[in-house]
């Protein structure tokens, strides 16, 4: 069974991330203290198909860039230990999300080679209790906590709710894929390791 539990504490957040990739009954909680932010993880949940519980105590009175990033962090070592040496998948994903007026891509790469590129401009400084500046964060901390490439891009979109949102459920759609088992249960690299 792929699963995985991480509790990280600092003098900033506290976190506990539980996540299961097989066997998913469609669990999922979510809690961060940001609305928003509780609202894209619950779609990067149900649209990734696994089942997902994210608890996190942060300082918000200072702002929500430490919650946002520091949960990043505890999502991605959580997804890197459940996929374990990465044999078994077809590795690759990518996904186009189309969200009203706003279209999201994600390509995704679980190589152990982590890296980000986004691509993205939002509008406003905020959505709700949300500051648009962390969605980059967020993804670069679970990209490189989580041992993966990722490309993120808003092809064009004029709502920020909208952008973001498509680029959380591109992103699930192609994680989704990513860690699908193959036909084979090898690993797929001419290395033969990731």
């Amino acid at each position: 069974m792929r699963n995985a539990e991480i509790k990280r504490t600092t003098k900033e957040t506290n976190i506990l991330v539980k996540l299961s990739l097989d066997n998913c009954s469609g669990s999922v909680k979510i809690n961060t203290g940001i609305g928003f932010f509780d609202h894209m993880l619950t779609a990067f949940a149900v649209h990734s198909g696994i089942d997902l519980e994210v608890n996190v105590t942060g300082d918000l009175y200072v702002d929500g860039h430490h919650t946002v990033e520091d949960t990043g962090i505890v999502l991605g070592q959580a997804f890197n230990k459940a996929l374990g040496d990465k044999s078994g998948i077809c590795r690759y994903g990518t996904a186009f999300i189309p969200m009203d007026e706003a279209l999201g891509f994600c390509s995704v790469d679980v190589s152990g080679r982590p890296f980000l590129v986004f691509d993205a401009e939002f509008c406003d400084e905020r959505i709700g209790q949300f500051d648009t500046c962390l969605a980059e964060e967020f993804f670069r901390a679970f990209a490189f906590n989580a041992g993966i490439t990722l490309h993120l891009k808003s092809c064009y979109g004029k709502n920020d709710h909208h952008i973001a949102e498509a680029l959380f459920k591109a992103c699930a759609h192609a994680v989704k894929a990513a860690v699908k088992k193959n036909e084979t249960g090898e690993v797929l690299s001419t290395k033969g390791v990731l």
